[in-house]
């Protein structure tokens, strides 16, 4: 490891244009491309994640690792092994160009014999990320603790029926806000992938709320106490690896959070795969966090349209990212969030430099989504047909229903006498949707002539 993991990427990758052969290189993404008068990266704040490009070894229910991985050799020291993927991890993001990460407790630092002991596992793996931090400029975008890989966490972690594991899982958050809060750290996540039911015939649901209620509001207060200044996310998702999570969608989290007054403690992290198996198209769940003031980051990545299960693949499609991309853009940008690359090779990618071709790929396909994001913007006319459909809410009789002033009766009575007879009007759906695909062709024409041009 001494010499370097990926040394078949020797430096730093650029970008390269559409006219670009090199695979190895950005074909979009340029980093201080201003688009709408602000640099490309400042406006997607990229993060890569540990755990499924390092501490992954390409397994699946059926059959074992397939992947590159030493520091994953059960027989290595665990320290040791530790200390060799965060060395491959950094190498690798610093050759991506990317100016965040992110990962678990568990992705960097082996649990010991005792919690004394795998807190000391932490402490050393801590410094060793800040070093890594310092020498090469890369920031957190956020830390989270893993409450569902161990077997402790079989039956939820603050849901769990034991108050024992309870106690263990918000000592392991604890340890990991920490954490977080000293790598300066924006955000801190929390994805509840065992907090929910395998059967209802053993679930006290009221119950398991409480608890998981509880749970947040004691993040939330030693967030406080520790001063940590960044924002608390929590991660939807519907089912897998459980029958049915409490945290399913943006809609179910928006009242979990306001039926216990934690709707000004808690933001939302959106996975694009997330979404789409419950039910969702990315574009509402980002367009729902929004409307509801509970946006904070992103989980970039995609599912396989013909598997019912979370694929996290490399997002590929400009067409399902700009409509989503519009939407944050629209609304101001991100804050303390970003998009983090919550991404999976597929098993049979087993070459080192795979890991670089996905991301590559993701990224450009990111970028291109902001370039037509941005040019719906400029143009506007996504932004005045919406308005123009709600102008009747701004007329007097629109304001005089929200205002209060005109009781129902009112209302009954003018319908009865005819003065209010409304008349249908076009959603005008085909027309929206030719508007999004005239952007993104017009966005890859002037890439070509661009690229023609040079």
């Amino acid at each position: 490891m001494t010499d370097g993991f990926f040394n078949e990427v020797p430096e730093r990758i650029r970008f390269g244009g559409l006219g670009s052969t090199d695979p190895l290189a950005y074909k979009v993404y340029d980093p201080d491309r201003l688009v709408l008068g602000k640099r490309m990266e400042d406006h997607l704040r990229i993060a890569v994640c540990l755990w499924h490009s390092f501490a992954w070894p390409g397994s699946d229910v059926f059959g074992t690792g397939t992947f590159d991985r030493p520091w994953l050799d059960p027989r290595l020291e665990p320290m040791l092994a530790a200390r060799s993927r965060l060395d491959a991890a950094f190498e690798f993001l610093t050759k991506l160009g990317v100016p965040f990460f992110c990962f678990h407790d568990r992705d960097v630092a082996p649990e010991g014999a005792t919690y004394r002991e795998t807190q000391a596992n932490l402490d050393a793996i801590i410094d060793l990320i800040e070093s890594h931090m310092v020498r090469t400029g890369m920031r957190l975008l956020w830390g989270t603790a893993n409450l569902f890989s161990h077997p402790r966490y079989a039956a939820g972690a603050a849901t769990n029926p034991d108050p024992a594991v309870f106690a263990y899982a918000a000592t392991q958050v604890k340890s990991m806000l920490e954490a977080t809060h000293r790598l300066g750290g924006e955000n801190y996540v929390l994805w509840g992938g065992r907090e929910g039911y395998e059967t209802l015939l053993n679930t006290d649901m009221a119950r398991e709320e409480s608890q998981l209620a509880r749970f947040l509001t004691m993040v939330a207060e030693h967030k406080h106490r520790i001063g940590f200044k960044g924002t608390l996310l929590i991660e939807p998702k519907p089912q897998e690896p459980t029958k049915h999570q409490y945290d399913y969608d943006g809609a179910a989290i928006v009242g979990f959070l306001e039926r216990h007054d934690l709707h000004r403690d808690y933001r939302l992290n959106l996975e694009v795969n997330h979404a789409t198996l419950a039910g969702h198209s990315f574009h509402h769940e980002v367009a729902y966090a929004i409307a509801h003031g509970v946006f904070g980051s992103i989980d970039a990545n995609r599912g396989d349209y013909q598997n019912g299960w979370d694929t996290d693949q490399f997002p590929n499609s400009v067409d399902e990212l700009s409509l989503a991309v519009y939407e944050i853009v629209r609304a101001g940008g991100f804050t303390t969030g970003g998009f983090n690359f919550d991404t999976k090779l597929r098993r049979q990618s087993s070459d080192r430099t795979d890991l670089f071709h996905g991301h590559i790929g993701g990224i450009d396909t990111l970028a291109q989504s902001l370039i037509v994001a941005a040019a719906m913007i400029e143009q506007g006319t996504l932004e005045r047909l919406r308005r123009e459909r709600y102008a009747g809410w701004d007329g007097e009789l629109g304001r005089s229903i929200l205002t209060g002033k005109v009781p129902l009766e009112v209302l009954a009575t003018d319908v009865f006498a005819a003065k209010i007879d409304p008349q249908r009007v076009s959603g005008h759906q085909e027309l929206l949707e030719n508007v999004v695909n005239q952007a993104i062709w017009s966005a890859e024409r002037a890439a070509a002539e661009t690229t023609a041009g040079s």
